[in-house]
């Protein structure tokens, strides 16, 4: 009961654009152990992730197909690493992070949507909102080193960083 209050007492950090402050998430199991009931070796799901790599595939896409079709419920307990760090290390992660381009392609999709109807204010207005969300992500990107310092998010050249 005492537990179930404090929950509900804690200070959840909002959305960025959104009113919303929900809790509710998935939860990992505590036991990190490989489960015993999988039958690939570390050296195989590595293979199986350089394959899918390969086939263009975003990290999170591989973590699914492995999740969906393999039976590796987590990349990470299995071979001690996660699947974007495996990919860097083989010289095969996305020169983009992944989530800031499902933003940009979200951007894209928006123009692409205000140049047939152009007194469409509403999504004049979410543009703006996924752009500064662009904006802040990539400076978070630059001072994490994992972007060039002299990266810079352009409206006119982005349909082409995610063609």
């Amino acid at each position: 009961k005492k537990l179930h209050v404090y929950l509900r007492n804690t200070k959840k950090m909002g959305r960025m654009h959104a009113p919303g402050k929900g809790i509710s998430s998935s939860a990992l199991p505590y036991g990190r152990s490989v489960p015993t009931w999988l039958k690939l070796s570390p050296e195989e799901v590595k293979e199986q992730i350089y394959k899918l790599a390969k086939k263009g595939l975003t990290p999170s896409q591989i973590g699914v197909v492995l999740r969906d079709s393999y039976g590796v419920a987590q990349v990470k307990n299995v071979t001690g690493n996660k699947i974007l760090r495996i990919l860097k290390s083989k010289g095969l992660a996305p020169n983009l992070p992944e989530d800031l381009y499902h933003l940009i392609k979200k951007a894209v999709s928006i123009r692409k949507h205000l140049e047939k109807f152009r007194k469409d204010k509403d999504s004049k207005f979410r543009l703006i909102l996924v752009e500064s969300r662009i904006h802040r992500l990539a400076r978070y990107y630059k001072t994490k080193r994992i972007l060039p310092p002299n990266w810079k998010y352009e409206s006119s050249t982005a349909s082409a960083l995610v063609a």
